[in-house]
């Protein structure tokens, strides 16, 4: 198997530095770009082999990492990218998730987390520090007080795991149930929620949308 091709766009030196040598020192991983700018990397990709998933600093100098996000989406559809940044306001968190990201990390998340991150989004799930997952759900609880179509306990736990970026086969596991039930569970969550999948759900809560 391949390893993962990663990116890294970080305008930190140390920080840039610190990512790509733990990273490129783990197993089934390889950093083949990067660079302190977006300007860089959008210079470079043509000379790189294509990176499979992206870390994006949010605050960078010239193209902000936000205004990158959809550009890196059109010349790299099949790439995911992670989101990396010391801000945790609801208008970030939508913007990056509806302009095309799949995980939203602070900065301080330890490395081991940021590498399992990177995992999890290369297996099809989402990936979010704690606290902006609790920031996510935390706009969910008025409406399951409220909403005459309420989430259910059990409903709540699949939202609760879809937020964690677990796919439905992991969800089975954490619940203990039939992955056919998981799957019935995340449409009636949906359905009540009134979105059309993972993302959408996402960022219309983090926009307080729902």
């Amino acid at each position: 198997m391949l390893p993962l091709a990663l990116a890294i766009i970080e305008d930190d030196p140390e920080v840039r530095f610190l990512l790509s040598h733990y990273l490129d020192q783990q197993p089934g991983m390889r950093c083949v770009l990067v660079c302190e700018s977006s300007e860089d990397f959008l210079a470079e990709l043509s000379n790189s082999l294509p990176p499979d998933v992206v870390l994006l600093d949010l605050g960078l100098p010239g193209l902000s990492g936000l205004d990158t996000l959809p550009l890196i989406k059109e010349r790299l559809p099949q790439a995911e990218v992670i989101v990396q940044t010391m801000f945790d306001d609801p208008d970030r968190i939508y913007l990056a998730l509806s302009r095309g990201a799949s995980g939203y990390l602070l900065k301080n998340l330890p490395l081991a987390e940021v590498q399992q991150a990177i995992r999890d989004v290369a297996a099809g799930g989402g990936t979010f520090s704690p606290a902006v997952a609790r920031r996510v759900l935390n706009h969910f609880k008025p409406v399951a007080a409220t909403h005459p179509n309420s989430l259910s306990a059990r409903e709540q736990q699949v939202l609760e795991a879809i937020v964690d970026g677990l796919a439905d086969k992991e969800i089975a596991q954490r619940l203990e149930l039939r992955p056919e039930t998981v799957r019935s569970y995340v449409k009636t969550v949906y359905r009540k929620l009134h979105v059309s999948g993972r993302i959408e759900l996402l960022s219309r809560a983090a926009r307080g949308l729902l």
